[in-house]
């Protein structure tokens, strides 16, 4: 996908925006500043050429960018189901996309989303996932909430909302549910983004027995103290200019060499968090490409 959705809206050439301005999204995206303050930093870039819709364009997600997969593809098949999750939100719901000519059973891969709700972004995640020859599920924390709302800002919000150690019993559950399904080979992967990082780096610490390999794409690690549990391969995602995850990866890594963990990390040059989002302006083509090549190789390796 080599055209942004930035190109469609305005076609007056600008410099290049500032890594402020992805920062500011960052921490506007992760809770540490409000819309208000987003905003008003975006507009302290005017005199320097920038015009708000031109970066807004560029930094906030255009889900139309976002399909790689149409869900009306031939080659897959996808539904919504539920599961129980009795220590969660008592029931969980996601997206369950299976290969269209899958002949008995396949590895299955967890599919987990960012801090707003299975999103459209996540979902064409999991068919992508599906085409490769899995059986993928995206499991939606906001499920209790009525699901994804349509827009990230309100996701972020209703996500903020839920009990966080329930979400991720809700996650624990999934995973038990997904190695558990009919259809599934009894091998397990999990890939999640950002948030979603954070939770296999948690499932892979506290239901080692549930996952088989593991790919956090810019993911915090796990509670320190569990970290020691972790058996399955990792492959770690990072981004070069994520600074605010960056920061976990030594202590994360001393962990997983004391764990005696097979592990790889890839940190891709010139990236910003976000990267493998096709959605914004963040998005890295030639590195999300390698970044996918990489897990999916993963996954036919330690799941097969």
């Amino acid at each position: 996908m080599s055209t942004h959705h930035a190109d469609l809206v305005e076609t007056v050439p600008h410099p290049p925006i500032p890594q402020e301005a992805f920062d500011w999204y960052d921490e506007y995206a992760h809770g540490v500043i409000d819309r208000r303050t987003f905003m008003a930093r975006l507009s302290g870039l005017a005199a320097a050429g920038f015009t708000m819709s031109y970066l807004l364009a560029n930094l906030m997600p255009n889900y139309a960018q976002a399909e790689q997969v149409s869900f009306n593809d031939p080659g897959i098949k996808a539904r919504y189901v539920t599961f129980p999750s009795p220590n969660g939100h008592g029931e969980g719901r996601g997206y369950l996309v299976t290969p269209t000519d899958l002949k008995g059973k396949a590895p299955v891969v967890l599919v987990v989303h960012e801090n707003r709700g299975l999103n459209p972004y996540v979902a064409d995640v999991a068919r992508r996932v599906a085409k490769a020859g899995f059986v993928a599920f995206a499991p939606d924390a906001l499920h209790p909430k009525g699901g994804y709302p349509g827009n990230d800002d309100e996701g972020r919000a209703l996500q903020g909302s839920l009990d966080r150690a329930k979400i991720e019993q809700d996650f624990i559950a999934a995973a038990k549910f997904l190695k558990a399904h009919e259809l599934s080979s009894g091998k397990l992967g999990a890939v999640g983004f950002c948030f979603g990082g954070y939770i296999v780096n948690m499932l892979a610490a506290v239901v080692p027995d549930v996952v088989n390999a593991g790919v956090p794409f810019y993911g915090t690690p796990a509670a320190k103290e569990v970290r020691k549990n972790i058996r399955a391969p990792m492959l770690i995602q990072l981004a070069e200019l994520d600074t605010r995850v960056n920061e976990s990866w030594a202590g994360y890594e001393a962990d997983l060499k004391a764990a005696g963990v097979n592990y790889a990390m890839h940190l891709y040059p010139k990236c910003n968090h976000g990267f493998h989002n096709d959605s914004t302006g963040r998005y890295d083509e030639k590195n999300a490409q390698l970044a996918w090549e990489r897990t999916i190789a993963f996954f036919k390796q330690h799941l097969a």
